[in-house]
């Protein structure tokens, strides 16, 4: 079975000119698609679902505001943000740690150190899965975690299998000082999520 997913080409990218006309439609489009791959696990953990269209949106967004249109520089972008995209038998989420005041965050990001390899995705009469975080760079020191990761959720077969027969999806966090569960994310979300597998 093929579970190659659409991946992003310079050559499918709009120019600045096209993207400038295309934006204010486009922006729209995109903002309602990632609201509604966004799930809140508790008040201060966010998780945005990445696909191909927000993907999209994010490079194009970068490349017009660094008036990027050289080919190196397009493909920087891609090699970056590409590996985001999910490949058909996984979730791929940028995680959002998220705290108003600074003096709070700043503690925060103490204490919840790990908390990134604490975060999981339950199918529906599996195991939890949690998340694989920040292949690409490592973003926590000895003493604190970062307030952006990307991480990424494996499923099998079986997983896949009952998400698209309709079974219900969870979300949490195991870590010691934040502990949330989301049990079942909404039909609206999980159907959106359900179209990244393959």
């Amino acid at each position: 079975m093929n579970t190659t997913m659409p991946k992003i080409s310079r050559e499918s990218l709009m120019s600045l000119e096209a993207y400038a006309k295309a934006r204010p439609e486009f922006r729209s489009k995109a903002i309602a698609h990632k609201r509604l791959r966004t799930v809140h696990i508790g008040e201060h953990i966010t998780l945005l679902f990445e696909d191909e269209t927000t993907i999209r949106y994010q490079i194009q967004e970068i490349l017009r505001a660094e008036k990027q249109f050289e080919q190196a520089g397009i493909q920087d972008e891609l090699d970056a943000y590409g590996p985001l995209i999910p490949d058909g038998r996984n979730f791929k989420a940028t995680m959002l740690i998220e705290y108003t005041e600074e003096a709070e965050r700043r503690v925060a990001l103490t204490r919840l150190k790990g908390v990134e390899d604490k975060t999981y995705i339950q199918v529906e009469g599996s195991k939890k899965v949690y998340a694989i975080a920040d292949e690409d760079l490592e973003r926590e020191t000895d003493i604190k975690t970062s307030a952006v990761h990307f991480v990424r959720f494996e499923l099998t077969e079986e997983m896949a299998a009952a998400l698209k027969y309709g079974v219900s999806l969870s979300m949490g966090v195991d870590h010691l000082n934040y502990t949330q569960k989301l049990e079942p994310i909404n039909n609206d979300t999980r159907n959106a999520l359900v179209k990244d597998l393959r």
